[in-house]
């Protein structure tokens, strides 16, 4: 009998510290951003023209960007083309995301002569003016941000096709335009074009991170 009670105060004992161990095992951080960790994943949305976007500025910050979740919208969702011959399938159109702006941690516009359709794209502009953290534009397309009014006093550059057309069309809007490859004023990004893609994808991945 001895021997029986010795060892259900045994079994009793391994029992009540297996209990303790599990209780102050560490929280597991699933589904919580933590700076520099593995969960620190952003929602990013790119939004493209349907038509002649600018291939090198979406698939450069998209490669570099590929750490975070990613949507894309344009303003349709059957297959985007780029201007170099890119395909992309957009995930969701312009008013889709409009109406989950809130979700996204970055906006990113990207440039490309089809990008004109959405100058006076009132989405567009939405879009814009109600991106909570990270706005950024790329090429031509900061002129849709110059337009829903969201540069006004700020600094910016853009595409220059040597006539100064797009510059007079920021300054036109009070926005102060910088000779610069990329801009950064706040949390909103803008840059020149194609060639500085990586460093305009840097730039908001560092903002993000």
């Amino acid at each position: 009998m001895r021997y029986k009670v010795s060892f259900m105060k045994k079994l009793f004992i391994v029992f009540v510290l297996f209990l303790l161990v599990g209780c102050s095992g560490k929280p597991t951080v699933s589904g919580v951003k933590t700076k520099g960790g593995v969960d620190n994943m952003a929602k990013v949305l790119f939004v493209i023209a349907h038509e002649n976007f600018q291939d090198t500025e979406f698939f450069v910050p998209k490669q570099i960007l590929s750490g975070h979740e990613i949507i894309i919208a344009s303003s349709d969702t059957s297959p985007a083309k780029g201007m170099l011959g890119g395909e992309v399938i957009p995930d969701i159109t312009i008013e889709q995301a409009l109406e989950r702006i809130n979700e996204f941690d970055a906006v990113i516009f990207i440039g490309g002569s089809g990008s004109k359709e959405y100058f006076d794209n009132p989405a567009a502009h939405k879009i814009a003016q109600n991106a909570k953290n990270v706005l950024a534009a790329i090429c031509l397309a900061p002129i849709i941000l110059a337009n829903a009014g969201v540069l006004k006093e700020r600094r910016a550059t853009v595409w220059d096709d040597g006539r100064y057309t797009q510059i007079k069309m920021l300054e036109d809007k009070s926005v102060g335009y910088k000779n610069e490859p990329v801009v950064v004023d706040g949390k909103i990004v803008t840059a020149s074009g194609p060639d500085v893609a990586k460093e305009f994808a840097e730039r908001i991945k560092d903002l993000i991170e």
